[in-house]
């Protein structure tokens, strides 16, 4: 096994994509809705796919496989972008009357496109998923490290970085996270995977029928909000996060697994109403407070990133562009967390989510436009007795094909990560599998790794 930093990501190429097609709001910003406001000072969603390349022929050269794939991918996501055309442009503030109010919107006129990088690395697919704790290297498979999104004002919004490896190739997507949340990312990921394979599947390159797809984006309409941000220019810099060094280790609860937590969290509780995500969440809550040994009058929070279209009075379609994720928390002392049944923290958790109504969202988003945004900044955000659930394995992520079969792996860059942070994707075998991405500080995750209670439960992830 290679160490975490031993290789270096070369960068081959850089250019900038736009949309195949200008589409007539090219012309007109894209206003930033309330929530999307309180992004700004977050960072990039920074998720990826690592594939096998595909068996190439003696009588072919592996380099001309890569230059007329890269040109399809390209070509693919020029064309995507005629539907996600927000993507491609830059953020722009506007200054209102007042000295500290401040509209932020997606300039797509003066912009040169979504990001397109080529790299290359010697190490193999094997390196990275066949280590234990997923390689620091992985993170230079994303564009735009370390970045926030206020640094959408000088950066892509949406950045493609493909890295070649020995045997296969990492597709790395960094996109700003003000002007799309877990749904779109996916949305657009897949949406660039249909019509690479639409490409595929046809001659002419120029048939308009490329361009179709089976779910389009839609996108809000309406003036932007006025806020008053929590600075004094428009480009003053927000908090910048800087991660302490974690252990990141990916875990797997098969299908089984997954169905027998959720069947004692219901049994404990004489429910049916717990689901397998908030049956898993109270798991690794439980194990991570263990592993942290916090005292047991010290409260411990279990949080999610809820999805809110679908709380929405009327219900949102799911492939309304842009921010509708708020968070639900869940809140106790870790004595009546780790001395109850494991039941009774998933049902806290789902009493959580229940109690997370269109209201209730509506009501907090009011109240947080008449503040000043104390909290736009990240370092509150970010607490030693948190357990932050994010991403989902409801979304879906091994759908994404790009001429080299099912991938092998979900990869996340730097962005978003801190002591205590899980993100759940599903498990490759499908099935109702789930895999967590857990990022803890090195002395919990020894921790972690000796609970008995919890390894016996799962998995190394691939």
């Amino acid at each position: 096994m290679v160490s975490s930093c031993s290789s270096e990501v070369e960068i081959i190429s850089e250019c900038f994509i736009k949309p195949k097609t200008l589409p007539a709001k090219w012309k007109e910003p894209y206003h930033l809705s309330t929530m999307d406001h309180l992004m700004l000072s977050t960072e990039y969603i920074q998720k990826g796919l690592l594939f096998l390349k595909p068996s190439i022929s003696e009588s072919d050269n592996p380099k001309d496989f890569m230059e007329t794939w890269l040109l399809k991918l390209k070509d693919s996501l020029a064309a995507t972008l005629v539907h996600f055309y927000p993507l491609a442009g830059r953020l722009s503030t506007l200054e209102t009357d007042n000295s500290r109010s401040y509209s932020v919107f997606v300039d797509c006129n003066n912009s040169p496109g979504a990001g397109f990088i080529h790299a290359t690395t010697d190490l193999s697919v094997t390196d990275i998923v066949g280590s234990k704790y997923v390689p620091l290297v992985v993170q230079s498979f994303f564009d735009h490290h370390k970045a926030v999104n206020q640094d959408g004002h000088t950066m892509s919004l949406l950045s493609v970085k493909v890295t070649e490896l020995v045997d296969g190739v990492f597709i790395g997507l960094s996109m700003n996270h003000s002007i799309g949340d877990g749904s779109t990312f996916w949305h657009f990921l897949n949406s660039l995977s249909e019509i690479f394979n639409s490409q595929e599947e046809s001659i002419d390159n120029n048939n308009k029928n490329l361009f179709c797809l089976k779910n389009p984006p839609i996108f809000r309409e309406g003036s932007s909000p006025v806020c008053s941000l929590p600075f004094t220019k428009p480009d003053e810099s927000f908090y910048q996060n800087e991660s302490p060094v974690l252990k990141e280790r990916m875990f797997h609860f098969s299908s089984e697994t997954v169905r027998s937590l959720k069947s004692k969290a219901n049994q404990d509780c004489g429910t049916t109403k717990i689901s397998s995500f908030q049956s898993i969440g109270a798991y690794i809550w439980r194990s991570i407070t263990r592993a942290r040994k916090l005292p047991n009058d010290q409260e411990t929070t279990c949080r999610f990133a809820a999805e809110n279209r679908s709380r929405m009075d009327p219900p949102m379609p799911m492939n309304y562009f842009g921010v509708y994720i708020s968070l639900v928390t869940a809140t106790t002392k870790t004595a009546n967390l780790l001395e109850n049944e494991f039941g009774w923290a998933a049902l806290k958790l789902h009493q959580a989510v229940t109690e997370h109504t269109g209201e209730k969202i509506s009501s907090a988003l009011d109240g947080w436009l008449k503040s000043v945004l104390s909290a736009l900044p990240l370092e509150p955000f970010i607490n030693p007795t948190v357990v932050h659930m994010g991403s989902s394995p409801r979304f879906n992520k091994y759908g994404c094909e790009v001429g080299m079969g099912k991938a092998v792996a979900v990869r996340s860059g730097y962005g978003g990560k801190y002591d205590g942070k899980v993100s759940a994707y599903p498990g490759r075998e499908g099935g109702g599998s789930i895999d967590l991405e857990v990022c803890l500080l090195p002395e919990f995750m020894e921790a972690l790794e000796s609970d008995q209670e919890f390894m016996s439960l799962v998995s190394s992830s691939s």
